[in-house]
């Protein structure tokens, strides 16, 4: 086991990897790195990180979870 694989498939790999540590307890990986910066500022985002899907993995968790 390593936690870094190749150019290809980063997210699946990174993915097993973190499975590996779970226990079986219900979890999520998101690979949002290529959206993560770079952002246009907006309104909204008035720095470089775009903090995408931030709002859409706080609504379900509120919807499904609490």
């Amino acid at each position: 086991m390593k936690n870094i694989g190749g150019r290809y498939a980063g997210s699946s790999t990174a993915a097993q990897f973190l499975q590996r540590f779970t226990n079986n307890v219900p979890w999520v990986h998101l690979d949002i790195a290529g959206t993560a910066m770079g952002s246009p500022k907006t309104a909204i985002s008035k720095s470089w990180a775009s903090g995408y899907g931030v709002r859409l993995l706080d609504r379900l968790v509120k919807q499904y979870y609490e």
